[in-house]
């Protein structure tokens, strides 16, 4: 019987981890099954658990459980401690090791996939949830010149901000406060294009030269994208290579192998996707 790993999310039909996985599985002569399995909001630690119960080796976890799944992971990678989220489990009975790719996902993408360095650039980090959370830390580790949380809940930057300050100049504000400045690289990590909503965001964010990069990605360009291709952004990615990234991490971490990347996005640039975060 085949090993089997899954994506945990609400909603999560959305999903093209299976797809992902079993290309890279075929690649590394893997034998495994990966399937999407849709979590109650208010059950997604039984459906783990039933998928522990049933066989399951492995799994990754998307909106909106990754806090919760750091919190029943029995022991937490130091990524996975610092994020405070979690997007990948490890099972070893009676251990349930919590894991964070994001990070290394989106790093790889931004410097290898898109050419684009961070040590030194003004990076804006939108959003202070689960997915925020997970990048921040690897973000600072490239060594931005400095580093802002914006949120609609400036609290909840501010407290993201203390968390991480040791690893950097790192700041949190509102999005009405960031008026004045401008950025080299800036991050969506909310979830407002999911829902095809915009961001409240005042003018003159985007520097000459700079990177507009949605973390979510879609068939048609994101309500973000569009906004910063409107706003002067010169260059504009969505995160369909930080979701193959960060997988490609993930099955290094179950399977002991880290399959190459380049064809499975190309398989996936050239077919239908829906809006989706992993």
């Amino acid at each position: 019987m085949s090993d089997r790993y899954a994506v945990f999310g609400n909603p999560v039909s959305h999903s093209k981890s299976p797809a992902i996985h079993a290309a890279f599985a075929a690649a590394c002569n893997q034998d495994l099954a990966y399937e999407a399995i849709l979590a109650p909001q208010d059950g997604f630690a039984d459906c783990v658990r039933a998928f522990v119960a049933g066989g399951g080796c492995g799994a990754n976890v998307t909106l909106p459980f990754k806090r919760e799944a750091c919190r029943l992971a029995t022991r937490l990678t130091p990524r996975a401690r610092l994020a405070g989220a979690v997007n990948t489990l490890s099972f070893d009975a009676p251990e349930w090791l919590g894991d964070n790719t994001d990070g290394a996902g989106l790093l790889r993408d931004l410097t290898h996939n898109l050419g684009c360095p961070i040590a030194g650039m003004r990076v804006l980090l939108l959003g202070a949830g689960g997915a925020a959370r997970g990048v921040l830390g690897p973000l600072l580790d490239a060594g931005p010149r400095r580093l802002v949380i914006a949120n609609r809940t400036e609290a909840s930057a501010h407290e993201l901000a203390v968390r991480m300050r040791s690893g950097g100049e790192v700041s949190g504000c509102s999005y009405p406060q960031l008026a004045g400045q401008s950025f080299d690289l800036l991050i969506n990590a909310t979830s407002a294009s999911l829902a095809g909503a915009s961001l409240p965001l005042p003018n003159g964010l985007f520097a000459p030269g700079s990177l507009a990069y949605d973390m979510m990605y879609g068939e048609q360009e994101t309500p973000f994208l569009r906004l910063a291709g409107s706003r002067g952004a010169a260059r504009l990615a969505d995160g369909l290579g930080m979701l193959v990234e960060q997988a490609a991490e993930a099955f290094r971490l179950w399977r002991g192998v880290r399959p190459a990347t380049a064809s499975v996005m190309a398989m996936l640039r050239s077919g239908d996707r829906q809006t989706g975060s992993r």
